[in-house]
């Protein structure tokens, strides 16, 4: 073989290696561009409606294609259903800001269950992995709240007080856990790139439970503190290796 070409073979090999999503696929399940209203399959999902609904609009946002979320003594999601393989792509990789924390928001308390930005998985559960208790409450649930009502929900948060790397019950159900990625106004006011194992999170959160991934929404709720929150979200992926979040933000950044 001609050492020029075996040689420009082996780079251009490289090349194609070393290309974003060369590797391995990203799946991409919340690209935000453009104006007015979130694409499909995007919807608002209020658990109650006597409560109002936040508000969620398209904008460019120093220089990021986003979700606007504004909460002025209000709780609605902005959720949408997803079909992930988390043996395959197990990291979720998006971005977010908030203006600031709720400020007298309180994870333990339903008083002040209020998150000026959360990221909301949910899962549906083997029938037969769940005691004759849970599947009681979630029945009943379900009964007042509608078909909406996870078997279990795994939620990345940024509070206003307690430790980066806290996980605990909701205040209003332990079907839905509460781990604390951000915490405090640290980095409040401008973009943050995260990255989390859901796979592992959930196993922490739940243990082995035998669930699939279902769905996914995103929030930004006031109306337990009767507070204001503006945040913003983009950018969700799902790869196989964390370092790979930031391949795909370069990616989606120059239109790949």
């Amino acid at each position: 073989m001609n050492p020029r070409r075996h040689v420009s073979w082996a780079t251009g090999l490289l090349l194609l290696l070393l290309a974003p999503g060369a590797l391995s696929a990203t799946v991409w399940v919340g690209r935000f561009e453009g104006e007015g209203r979130p694409p499909d399959p995007w919807r608002i999902q209020q658990l109650d409606e006597r409560i109002p609904p936040t508000r969620y609009t398209l904008r460019e946002w120093d220089g990021v294609p986003a979700v606007e979320a504004q909460a002025e003594r209000s709780m609605a999601l902005l959720g949408r259903p997803i079909e992930v393989d988390l043996a395959a792509t197990p990291h979720l990789c998006w971005l977010w800001r908030v203006d600031a924390p709720v400020a007298n928001a309180d994870m333990t308390r339903k008083a002040g269950d209020d998150y000026a930005a959360r990221v909301y998985l949910t899962f549906d559960v083997a029938p037969e992995a769940l005691g004759f208790g849970t599947r009681t409450k979630l029945a009943l649930a379900r009964s007042i709240y509608g078909n909406q009502v996870p078997d279990a929900a795994l939620n990345y948060v940024w509070d206003n007080r307690h430790p980066i790397g806290t996980l605990r019950d909701n205040a209003y159900t332990d079907r839905a856990r509460m781990l604390v990625l951000r915490s405090g106004a640290e980095d409040a006011g401008r973009w943050v790139l995260e990255r989390r194992n859901v796979a592992e999170d959930f196993r922490r959160a739940f243990g082995d439970l035998p669930a699939k991934l279902s769905g996914l929404a995103l929030a930004s709720d006031t109306d337990n503190t009767a507070s204001v929150a503006r945040a913003g979200f983009a950018q969700f992926r799902f790869v196989a290796d964390a370092d790979e979040c930031e391949m795909s933000r370069a990616g989606a950044m120059h239109g790949g």
